[in-house]
C-alpha cells in the first residue's frame, strides 16, 4: 500500500484533521507500543499499520 493510499485512509475513516492527531498521539499495543507516525517512521510498511489500525478501532470490514 503507497502512503497516499494509507493516508487517504485514515482520512475517510477518522476525518483530515482528527487522522493526524490520531497518528501523533495515539499509541497503540499493535504497533508494539508506538503510535503510526512513530512505526511508519521505524520502517514499518504502510499496509501493516492500516491493519493495526483497523484491529485497534475496528474499521468496518467493507472500508478496510
Amino acid at each position: 500500500m503507497r502512503l497516499t493510499i494509507f493516508w487517504e485512509r485514515m482520512a475517510d475513516h477518522f476525518g483530515a484533521v482528527y487522522a493526524d492527531s490520531f497518528a501523533r498521539d495515539h499509541v497503540m499495543a499493535e504497533l508494539g507500543g508506538r503510535t503510526v507516525r512513530e512505526a511508519l517512521d521505524a520502517g514499518w510498511e504502510a499496509k501493516d499499520v492500516w491493519r493495526a489500525v483497523c484491529a485497534a478501532v475496528g474499521v468496518p470490514p467493507e472500508n478496510r
